[in-house]
């Protein structure tokens, strides 16, 4: 059976990789919009469904895998900054505070009508503000396209003092999910997934260990 990953996230093309499944990758023609009265979880099902769901129409004979990721700080939910001012923004409210990762996984096909959706949630304790590294941080775009506009694999790290929860959640696509979701549709995953684990052989992983 064909698997598609809708998403145009490389860092979920990334992950999904390490399962050592084949799958293509597909642009959803789904649209996000934040829906303010949605929680972060309510959104974040929206979302990767929707992802999911679009593409059926194009490949109705694939298992499509659709995701999601969005942050919940308090009673907010923050998506993707619009530009690098949203971005600081949303930094400096991020700093000194915990705040959690909801990241929505779906899984839809071939039968039109089903689409599996399950949550993870990490919890993420932030550093205390340095400016100096919040602007150096800023003039290297990374923030763009990232929820919360930081990336856990990346320089974004350097502003998380702790994880607690599954760290390829936090990056946006948590494997032990989808391979147990993959699993129920009879498809095996060639890695043995407490091994990959074990190994953490992703930017940062091993950085923050449970």
């Amino acid at each position: 059976m064909r698997l598609i990953l809708a998403s145009t996230s490389p860092r979920r093309h990334e992950l999904l990789t390490l399962l050592g499944l084949p799958f293509e990758v597909v642009a959803p023609p789904f649209v996000e919009q934040i829906r303010p009265h949605l929680s972060a979880e309510e959104q974040a099902v929206e979302f990767a469904a929707g992802k999911a769901k679009s593409c059926l129409s194009s490949h109705p004979d694939a298992l499509i895998l659709g995701s999601d990721t969005l942050i919940h700080l308090g009673a907010e939910v923050l998506g993707k900054p619009v530009d690098l001012a949203d971005a600081e923004v949303m930094l400096r409210r991020l700093a000194g505070h915990k705040h959690r990762i909801v990241t929505a996984v779906a899984l839809a096909g071939p039968d039109p009508d089903r689409c599996d959706v399950r949550l993870a949630e990490v919890l993420v304790t932030m550093k205390s503000l340095n400016e100096a590294a919040l602007a150096g941080y800023l003039r290297t775009g990374e923030s763009l396209g990232k929820a919360g506009a930081y990336s856990i694999q990346g320089g974004g790290a350097a502003f998380i003092e702790r994880i607690e929860g599954d760290f390829t959640a936090a990056v946006g696509l948590p494997l032990r999910l989808v391979v147990e979701m993959l699993q129920q549709c009879g498809l095996s995953c060639p890695v043995d997934i407490e091994q990959l684990y074990a190994g953490r052989p992703y930017p940062n992983w091993d950085r923050f260990r449970v």
